[in-house]
This record gives structure tokens, sequence and C-alpha cells, in this order.
């Protein structure tokens, strides 16, 4: 018989899991509570919140208005991770199966931008899209354009701006799915007649699955939240629900849709997170 507070038993872990569990309901649980109460409150005629339940702040998601931005910002959100993915996959590869001595270069070009602020970096992507930028000017000494192309303040602006933002968060997971590959299990599908192609899509890729998965969530998740880059490089012509929830609270001053707002965006994260959770776990082991 074990001894209360022996090296098994549970309590042993209780001075350190004790703050970890104060901050977590200090800066996550208290907070996300107190959104969910507020978003069944009403706005006051002053911008106060009257705390009366109601479900208008959710019944006005269905405006058509507000459902197509919803729309608009998930399309973004999969176009972003579907270009890092594109993208971020060959270079990952690259890097993964690069010479001892240029990989720490590559790991540092990766790493990079992590050490710049994002709003720098965000406003060196306009000096290059902007009218009078690098880009438009590359281009009319070239002589591809006549005119200076209107970049900025579009969605595909936006779509850059995101995917410069996100590319590093798709690529570290890609680059660790790939760089503990069994080398071995390659080899072996080129004795079996696998070329090039078929090794790739029948034991490369899916034994990267898990990078895959990681490297979307990563991604997809911070891009629904994201409204800095949509202020800076869309304007007001681009609106997303980021963007829309900043909006409330700050300039309309209606907290309970804001609130309610930002209850709907955590729930399709939270949704995705357990879908990753739920089908991303196992790796695929290949079939030949």
């Amino acid at each position: 018989m074990k001894k209360k507070g022996s090296a098994d038993s549970p309590l042993k872990y209780f001075p350190t899991l004790m703050p970890v569990s104060l901050w977590m309901a200090g800066f996550f649980v208290v907070p996300i509570f107190l959104i969910v109460v507020v978003s069944f409150a009403m706005r006051g005629e002053v911008g106060d919140v009257v705390y009366q339940f109601s479900l208008s702040n959710y019944g006005k998601l269905i405006n058509p208005l507000y459902a197509q931005i919803f729309i608009k910002s998930i399309l973004i959100g999969l176009y972003t991770t579907a270009l890092c993915l594109l993208f971020g996959y060959p270079f990952a590869f690259i890097v993964a199966n690069a010479n001892k001595k240029l990989k720490p270069v590559f790991m540092l070009l990766i790493m990079l931008p992590f050490w710049t602020n994002s709003l720098v970096r965000t406003y060196a992507m306009i000096i290059l899209l902007r009218t009078e930028g690098l880009v438009n000017s590359v281009l009319l000494h070239l002589g591809l354009i006549s005119a200076p192309l209107q970049m900025m303040y579009t969605d595909f602006a936006v779509m850059v701006g995101m995917v410069y933002m996100m590319f590093p968060f798709m690529v570290l997971p890609l680059y660790t799915s790939i760089e503990k590959l069994d080398r071995r299990l390659l080899d072996a599908a080129a004795d079996l007649g696998a070329n090039p192609l078929q090794k790739f899509l029948k034991v490369t890729l899916p034994l990267t699955k898990s990078g895959i998965i990681s490297g979307s969530l990563l991604v997809f998740v911070p891009t629904l939240g994201v409204f800095f880059i949509t202020d800076l490089m869309g304007g007001s012509k681009v609106v997303l629900m980021s963007n829309l929830i900043k909006n409330q609270f700050l300039t309309a001053r209606d907290w309970p849709f804001g609130s309610a707002i930002s209850i709907v965006l955590i729930s399709v994260m939270v949704a995705v997170i357990l879908l990753n959770a739920r089908f991303g776990g196992k790796e695929d082991r290949g079939v030949f």
C-alpha cells in the first residue's frame, strides 16, 4: 500500500500545476466567461452594457451582410492556408534535405521574421505594393505594364500580407515532420519500382501528414483573428470578422454585438482544433 504523498501521488504535481491553473483561470477562463455573458446583454443608449438577457446579438449575424463577411473571412483563411502550404512544403523539403552546412542558414532565414515586429513587416510590404512602390516601379521599368497597378486596399493585398505573415508558422511544422522522415522507406519504394512522383504521393506525403495538419492549424486559426493586416493593407474596402469585432468594441461601442461575434469566431476556432485532434492525431504509414 502506497503512502499518501509518495512519488506516484498526484499531489507531487500540485506546486507546478497550481500557478499554471491560476494563470489560465485568470487570463483565459474568466475573460471568455465575461465575453459570453456580455454577448447575451444589450447595448445602452450611450454605449454602455445593459445586462438584460437577449439573443438579438446572435440574430444580427443572420443578416446577409454579416454572413457574407463571415464567409469571406473563412475563405481568406482557407486561401492563406493553401498558399502557405503550396509554397511552404517545397521550402521545408529543401531545408530538411539541405547540406548540413547550409541547413543552419536556412533555419535562420525561417526564424528571422520572428525577430521583427509584425507591424514593421506589414509596413514593409505596403512599401512594396503601393502605387509608387518597388513592384510597380520594376514592372514599369521593364515595360510589362503601362500604368501602375492598384494592388493596395484589395483582397489581393490582404492575401499577400496574410501569407507573408503566416508563412513561417507553416514551414516549421513541415520541416520537423520531413526531417524525421525515415529515408529507408524512400529507398524501399525506389527498389519496388516507384518513380519520384509515386514516392512523394505514396510515402513522403502520407508520412508528413501530421506536419501538414499542424501547420495548417497554426496558419488558419490565427488568420481568423488578425485585424491589423486587413486594416493596413485592405483599408475600408476589405472587412473581415476580426475587423468587425475591433470596430464594434472601439468605434461603435457595441460591446454585446462584438462579444457575440467573438464567441462565434472562437467557436469556429475550437471546432477546427477539435477536428485536428480527432483526425490529425495519427499518421498514415503510407501504402506502396
